[in-house]
């Protein structure tokens, strides 16, 4: 029985194939910047006139990196996938509605379906599920759609209003709550939007994944802090509130001004980083020990 021949693969060959593929990528994405060039302008204007939606700026440099960081994978040959033109089809309809209905986040998350067809069109279905994360984590770069803001806003300020009317009772503080407005013996203080944790929800929510990401490889511990988010922003928000009641009644409404209030909206932001922190080491001490046992 003869040996199999073996047929050595030419690099030039393979990297020829390669270039072709990133040849064909670059002057789709030329063609894509070129179609939603109105759309990205907008978005980034919303980045920088709106203060909560700012890590916009964030978000694509950092999966930018992450691709990066999956370069060697990317290498390998790919087998392109005619299923890339039914997604690619299906985000340009996304994007013509979008246009239509004048319904901005439509359009700008149309472009996310239009650049995994792409992919998957030209480069296949391992590629793909090779920048899969980094093409997901750019939906952080896209503000939420205003009706379900509206939706999730009012009921989180309530809900902080009540958690941080409490916290002041417990504190032997007079209050009394009126909807949103906690009213103390020498002033009123009013929750507003900004206070419920809605401003701090998306950008914690993209902290959260992350961490997610890097420091847990199972998808349950991944969701577990993904959805923690949610709870961390209330509690950090009504710690905010709840510290600006105290120094409110015991040094007068001015104790507790914008300087401070802004100030604590800071320190609190680090303390939310640090709890997801925390929960991931958590998870992962309990992951080392499972395995020891």
């Amino acid at each position: 029985m003869e040996p199999t021949a073996f047929r050595p693969v030419s690099i030039p060959s393979l990297f020829k194939e390669n270039t072709t593929a990133i040849i064909k990528v670059v002057i789709m994405a030329a063609l894509v910047i070129l179609l939603y060039y109105p759309v990205l302008r907008l978005l980034i204007a919303d980045w920088i006139n709106l203060p909560d939606f700012s890590h916009g700026f964030l978000v694509l440099p950092i999966s930018l990196y992450l691709v990066w960081k999956r370069r060697e994978r990317l290498k390998s040959p790919s087998l392109p996938c005619n299923w890339g033109l039914l997604l690619l089809a299906f985000g340009l309809i996304l994007f013509l509605f979008g246009r239509l209905a004048a319904e901005y986040f439509t359009q700008r998350f149309s472009i996310l379906l239009v650049i995994s067809g792409i992919v998957l069109f030209l480069l296949g279905k391992g590629h793909l599920r090779t920048i899969a994360f980094p093409l997901i984590f750019l939906v952080f770069m896209i503000p939420p759609p205003s009706i379900l803001l509206e939706k999730i806003t009012f009921p989180m300020q309530l809900f902080v209003s009540h958690c941080a009317a409490e916290s002041l009772g417990l504190l032997r503080i007079p209050v009394f709550l009126e909807g949103n407005i906690i009213h103390l013996p020498n002033t009123a203080l009013n929750v507003t939007e900004a206070c419920s944790g809605i401003r701090s929800l998306v950008s914690l929510l993209t902290i959260g994944t992350l961490f997610a990401y890097f420091k847990n490889k199972i998808l349950w511990r991944r969701l577990l802090v993904v959805i923690a988010s949610l709870p961390i922003t209330v509690f950090v928000n009504v710690l905010r509130v709840s510290s600006t009641g105290f120094l409110a009644y015991y040094y007068g409404p001015g104790a507790a001004g914008t300087f401070f209030h802004e100030l604590m909206g800071f320190i609190l932001f680090l303390m939310a980083a640090a709890l997801f922190y925390g929960l991931t080491l958590l998870l992962s001490k309990e992951k080392l020990e499972h395995t020891r046992a």
